[in-house]
């Protein structure tokens, strides 16, 4: 294959390069902005693939953002690679504000109590927001291999995730994700569309130098 690595990485550089690419987040958001500005469309479906991508980040669809990213970018018309792009708007940088934002607004929507607890520091409780997830899952695993052989399914545990956590994150990222997803299209319309007409600029100019000669 043309583009495949010749040096394959480890999985915990993979997984490190993931919480901290390499060159910094910094380059890796330049990196994207360069890429969403000259992907081959106009500048509104490729601003409402970056809707969609930005929305779907305040979601609790971990691992499947690009799936819903990619659903909700064919269901707005907009580019569906700008979509995935923009669900890089979800990474360690914002993990803890997105969460705070569909939390807190989901609860407050449910008229429930939210866990403050659950955005501290890892180790400074007993299991996080990202060890509830991840518990979720091992249970969700469990109870499907339990189909298979002589262990007991237990679903508990899952339906008090499902209730005080899973539930109020998805419910709660409703607005806060379409105000972010809103403002990106926005940004993004006149950044892309500035970039098309002065890469069109230099393109003419330099047909025009070749007709001149």
């Amino acid at each position: 294959m043309v583009f495949k690595r010749r040096d394959r990485r480890p999985i915990w550089q993979i997984a490190a390069e993931f919480i901290y690419p390499k060159g910094g987040w910094g380059r890796a958001f330049e990196y994207v902005k360069h890429r969403v500005r000259r992907l081959p469309d106009t500048p509104e479906k490729i601003a409402r693939g970056v809707m969609a991508g930005v929305a779907t980040s305040f979601t609790p669809f971990f691992g499947l953002h690009f799936v819903v990213a990619a659903l909700l970018a064919k269901l707005l018309r907009g580019n569906i690679l700008a979509a995935l792009m923009g669900t890089f708007f979800g990474n360690p940088l914002t993990y803890v504000p997105i969460a705070w934002a569909s939390l807190t607004t989901g609860h407050l929507l449910l008229g429930s109590n939210m866990d403050e607890d659950l955005l501290q520091e890892p180790s400074q409780i007993e299991c996080g927001l990202g060890c509830q997830f991840s518990t979720a899952l091992s249970d969700l695993w469990y109870n499907f291999l339990a189909a298979f052989t002589d262990a007991e399914a237990d679903w508990s545990s899952l339906i008090v995730f499902y209730n005080e956590t899973f539930y109020p994150f998805m419910i709660g990222s409703i607005i806060p994700g379409t105000i972010a997803g809103i403002v990106a299209y926005y940004v993004t319309v006149p950044i892309v569309a500035a970039y098309q007409n002065s890469r069109r600029k230099r393109l003419r100019e330099k047909l025009s130098k070749l007709n001149n000669q």
